[in-house]
């Protein structure tokens, strides 16, 4: 079965859906997402990454979601948009959305960070109803895909488009499948913030080490910002973990380029009461 779609999408995570629904033989009328963004101070401007995938695929674009009205699509497809679809879209084209989450759980921005955070040992993909509401709707299908204490961000999102990829291009292929209702208590996904990453030296070292499986987690040390690149749960190897709960493969001055955290510590010379703050 082929399908007139429209696809809904922004981030480059959203990008290999896309293709693959072309690679399948949909036929994608239009593709919206949002605005280009001024690049850096100057004034060039710069386009979302599936907006910049489209054009290369010679898809039309659209940064109005009133343009989904009349565009002649049976079917929308949403993969991390950043909108809320107003009801009067969904009245007049359905739309499923693929989800990196196992649903109730993590709904919203960022589940596949939140995940990590709390710890969890299993997520997954979602190909679910878009509803009035923030990922509502029913589930027509679901693929678990587990999260190892190594896993980090990065690979856990690229291993669930790869999978989302061949689940959505699956479910689209044929008539969908009737939607359950979600069940359990839902969590909220809440966008990562700087603080999120900012490292609690008083938690526990698997703590610890999950911001640093996110990417971008950071402490202090002599009043500049320093980020923790690789870490692992395990003895102090440079004298500067309160409490001595993690062993620092890599860390980035600020200004600086990631070096080995020994080397560092060699060229800091840190007196015996210094540590990371």
């Amino acid at each position: 079965m082929k399908r007139r779609v429209v696809y809904l999408g922004t981030p480059a995570m959203a990008v290999p859906p896309l293709r693959a629904l072309v690679d399948a033989g949909h036929e994608v009328v239009l593709v919206v997402t949002r605005v280009d963004k001024r690049r850096g101070r100057g004034a060039e401007m710069s386009p979302s990454p599936v907006k910049a995938a489209a054009l290369e695929l010679g898809l039309p674009v659209s940064h109005d979601l009133a343009d989904v009205l009349g565009c002649g699509a049976d079917l929308g497809v949403v993969v991390a948009y950043g909108r809320i679809i107003p009801v009067e879209v969904l009245a007049a084209v359905p739309m499923v959305n693929l989800h990196f989450s196992l649903l109730p759980r993590w709904r919203g921005a960022a589940p596949v960070e939140r995940a990590i955070l709390a710890g969890d040992t299993c997520t997954g993909v979602c190909v679910m109803q878009v509803a009035e509401g923030l990922d509502t709707g029913d589930v027509l299908d679901t693929v678990e895909v587990p999260i190892h204490e190594h896993t980090t961000a990065d690979d856990l999102r690229r291993t669930l488009v790869d999978v989302g990829c061949h689940q959505l291009v699956r479910v689209l292929g044929g008539p969908l499948p009737d939607g359950v209702p979600q069940v359990g208590d839902a969590t909220y996904a809440a966008k990562i913030a700087p603080d999120d990453l900012r490292i609690d030296w008083a938690a526990t070292a698997e703590a610890a080490h999950r911001q640093v499986r996110l990417g971008g987690a950071w402490t202090t040390f002599r009043g500049k910002r320093m980020k923790i690149v690789a870490a692992e749960p395990g003895p102090d190897n440079t004298g500067l973990v309160p409490g001595g709960g993690l062993t620092i493969r890599l860390l980035q001055p600020e200004g600086k380029a990631p070096m080995a955290a020994l080397d560092y510590v060699r060229g800091a010379r840190p007196c015996a009461d210094e540590r990371f703050e």
